[in-house]
């Protein structure tokens, strides 16, 4: 008898012991989000509405924690150590820098629907009242007394596809690549200043009073009207602009690390949800549910739209060709007498 005692309170303790580990590595109720610049108020929308959800779903109370900034400059910090559990970007270039270095899988582009991409948008104008320098198109930005306010392709996505869908507004309608230079060259000697970011860019237009006009996202431009007050700005919508793709990511190193892989995927998959989406659409970033782009289309500005894929050959190529050290971009800029 007394064996058979010692024998259950052994297993007893066997089995309490056990349980431990599991409740050492409970999963966190915590979320780092690295995202880009001008994502800033979507996901303070976003964030709360799926902390709702998830609470409604599984009655845990989770706090989604978030950093913006310029994209490469974001992605940069999560290399150098910034523990982000997703990442939600502007551009397709920035999360395969993480996939080339380990941090999520190669194949992170099929993990979510639309290539990874909740969402859309491109790239319009925004003018001083009146539109007094009669900006209407690409060609406009390129002359002569005409200050183009656009971020810093090297260091963030706003002025990469400001960059691009300069380009492509020549390639697009059948110009060489010769032409193509020539437009963004003399946009580029146009531009007075280089911010770091779209938000950094979006201040010196608005604030600081400088420049004919602002290169940005559609999103963008009715979020500053909403600032800095109806009837100071028009938006211009140029006859072509580029798609940009907003493309998110788990970055496996950190949630493998955290064991919140799950919560994360959750926080992300969420992006597609109806509700999410309707967020989206009401901060003039483009659905990719059609129901709902459809039930909101009249906030997003008419014109044609070209890829990156389709017109300039794909991210692997643009990035070698115009934004690697000593690329076009760095040629174009060295070649600009200030």
């Amino acid at each position: 008898m007394s064996s058979s005692v010692s024998r259950r309170a052994l297993l007893a303790l066997l089995a309490s012991t056990a349980a431990l580990p599991s409740l050492a590595t409970e999963a966190p109720n915590t979320l780092l989000n690295v995202s880009y610049d001008v994502a800033r108020e979507l996901y303070k929308q976003i964030n709360p509405a799926f902390v709702a959800a998830w609470k409604a779903k599984t009655g845990q109370t989770v706090t989604i924690n978030q950093s913006h900034g310029g994209s490469s400059k974001q992605i940069g910090a999560v290399i150098g150590g910034l523990e982000a559990d997703v990442v939600t970007m502007n551009q397709a270039t920035d999360i395969q820098q993480l996939a080339d270095k380990g941090y999520t899988p190669a194949d992170w582009a099929k993990r979510f629907p639309n290539g990874a991409a909740p969402y859309s948008s491109t790239m319009l104008f925004l003018v001083r009242k009146g539109n007094p320098k009669g900006i209407k198109d690409w060609a406009d930005l390129a002359r002569p007394g005409v200050q183009v306010i656009i971020p810093n392709p090297k260091v963030t996505g706003n002025g990469r596809y400001g960059y691009l869908a300069a380009w492509g507004s020549v390639i697009a309608t059948g110009g060489s690549e010769a032409q193509a230079r020539e437009r963004v060259s003399k946009i580029f000697a146009n531009v007075p200043v280089l911010d770091g970011g779209g938000r950094g860019a979006t201040t010196t237009f608005t604030q600081r009073g400088i420049g004919d006009v602002l290169v940005t996202f559609e999103g963008e431009v009715e979020l500053i009207e909403n600032e800095f007050g109806k009837g100071q700005f028009e938006q211009v919508t140029p006859s072509i602009s580029i798609e940009t793709e907003a493309p998110v990511a788990l970055v496996d190193k950190v949630t493998a690390k955290r064991g919140s892989a799950a919560l994360a995927k959750a926080y992300l998959d969420f992006q597609w949800s109806p509700e999410a989406q309707e967020i989206i659409a009401k901060n003039n970033f483009r659905p990719r549910d059609p129901a709902v782009f459809k039930k909101h289309e009249q906030r997003f500005a008419k014109l044609k739209l070209f890829t990156v894929e389709q017109t300039l050959g794909g991210w692997a190529q643009v990035s070698k060709t115009h934004f690697a050290d000593g690329g076009t971009y760095d040629q174009i800029m060295a070649g600009i007498k200030r």
